[in-house]
Order: C-alpha cells, then sequence, then structure tokens
C-alpha cells in the first residue's frame, strides 16, 4: 500500500476525485511545495523498509506524522477518503506496537 501510494504521487496512475475547493487548495500547497514528493519518498522508503526488514522501526515513527495528517485532511477537508486514511493509521499503530522493543530506550529518557 505505502510504496503503490507513494509511487502514484509521483507517476500518477491512479486517477484522482474530485475535491471540495478548501481540500484543492491544501493539496495545490503542498504539491506546490514539493511536500508531497517528500511524502511520496517517505511513503516508498517505508514501505521498503518493511519489505527489506531494515529501519522499520525509525519508519514507522515518521511515517505516523503522515497518517496523522491523512486522517486530518479526510476528517476536515475530503471525507469521502477517511476509510482509507484510518486504515493507514490503524496499520501504522499496529507496527509502532510490533517495533515496541525498540523504542525502550527512547522512552526510559
Amino acid at each position: 500500500m505505502l510504496i503503490v501510494f507513494g509511487l502514484n504521487k509521483f507517476l500518477q496512475f491512479m486517477p484522482m476525485g474530485e475535491m471540495s475547493e478548501a481540500a484543492g487548495n491544501y493539496f495545490g500547497a503542498l504539491m506546490s511545495t514539493k511536500t508531497m514528493a517528500l511524502v511520496a519518498v517517505v511513503e516508498i522508503l517505508a514501505g521498503l523498509s518493511l519489505l527489506l526488514n531494515k529501519y522499520g522501526a525509525l519508519m514507522m515513527v515518521i511515517l505516523m506524522s503522515i497518517s496523522i495528517n491523512a486522517v486530518m485532511f479526510h476528517a476536515f477537508l475530503a471525507p469521502e477518503g477517511i476509510p482509507l486514511a484510518l486504515v493507514l493509521i490503524v496499520l501504522n499503530v499496529v507496527m509502532l506496537f510490533g517495533y515496541k522493543d525498540k523504542y525502550k530506550d527512547l522512552l526510559n529518557g
């Protein structure tokens, strides 16, 4: 899922549906500042890290910011896409719990 959606941001092989004006403005701002390219790279790297079982714990922490942003975007600007965003964040949380042993030193403070 991560690799496909990350590659889609570059190759645009899946059509994008109609957006409200507010959602279009927000998405346009992300595109014009190249933020979506960064999101795409992070999604692709996170997908690859999970497939290769390398740096998965790190990528899940980084991906959480993208997951939260996706849920908030769809909750407030484009509600028709909320199911997929919720699947992304639930899977991200499950993976974070799967890597919880890797975070012990970080959270012991």
